[in-house]
């Protein structure tokens, strides 16, 4: 038995079928761990959602920004971007149940010295206190208020942690950093504007995974979101977005070993900038 996480597969359905028969894949023993943004950009959202539901426990995933997106969208509290694909999913005949589904997964995921969230932790948050705060938000997006909690989501502001924020503002922090986080300061304020790969930073800001003094260093984070930072495979931190959607590669690692997976997905390209 194998456990594979999987980076942003953005509706690419047809690449991640060709990444799972490339590491002969076996559904009745191997698991699959996503890394978030399962939907939208790429052709075929719709198979992709139902495939990675239809595997039961044997799939987990952890919710991204194009994720919550769609869910944000199908409770009339957006509208869809320019490139955006969740035509398909918001038209399915099992639309309520992909929705219900996806809303009880999980914004954070802790196993085995693994932890695995879409975008990334502040640095003042340990993983224990990490998790802690992903569960306040996943009980009510799964529960009767998740509606008041998708009306609100969306926003900048606070864009850093305090302990005593309450309410709409502590989720959206939360949110934000789970889902959103690329660059921040030591003491964890949040850029939303600076999306291309980590070169001429900000002055004070670092990517997350980088800030001195880290609360949640030492135990391996798998992550995505980053598809501009691409592939990058370190002791503590393996970021997995390598792309796809974008024409370069689908990426996967086995936790049992840390060996890593592509295979190309030339020919994909995405009709908004890929720093999005």
């Amino acid at each position: 038995m194998a456990t594979y996480a999987v980076g942003d597969i953005q509706g690419c359905f047809e690449a991640l079928q060709r990444l799972l028969d490339s590491v002969d894949f076996d559904p009745a023993g191997d698991r699959l761990w996503f890394v978030g943004d399962l939907v939208n950009r790429g052709p075929d959202s719709l198979a992709a959602l139902r495939f990675v539901k239809d595997m039961g426990e044997r799939a987990i995933t952890v919710l991204g920004n194009h994720d919550l997106h769609l869910l944000t969208v199908a409770a009339g509290f957006a509208h869809q971007h320019r490139g955006d694909t969740l035509h398909d999913i918001l038209a399915a005949p099992d639309r309520d149940d992909l929705l219900a589904w996806l809303r009880s997964r999980k914004l954070m995921h802790v196993e085995a010295g693994w932890t695995m969230v879409h975008a990334g932790l502040l640095p003042q948050w340990s993983v224990s206190r990490a998790l802690a705060l992903a569960q306040e938000v996943e009980r009510v997006l799964a529960g009767p208020d998740h509606l008041a909690l998708l009306h609100s989501m969306y926003g900048n502001v606070p864009d850093e942690w305090h302990d005593d924020l309450a309410g709409h503002d502590r989720w959206r922090v939360i949110v934000n950093a789970m889902t959103r986080l690329r660059l921040c300061t030591r003491a964890g304020k949040m850029d939303f504007h600076h999306k291309s790969a980590p070169r001429r930073l900000p002055e004070g800001y670092f990517p997350w995974y980088a800030v001195p003094g880290r609360a949640s260093a030492g135990q391996p984070i798998i992550f995505g979101h980053w598809s501009t930072l691409g592939l990058h495979a370190a002791a503590d931190v393996i970021a997995l977005d390598s792309g796809c959607l974008w024409g370069n590669a689908l990426s996967a690692m086995r936790l049992e070993d840390r060996r890593i997976f592509q295979v190309s997905c030339a020919g994909m390209r995405g009709t908004t900038s890929p720093d999005d």
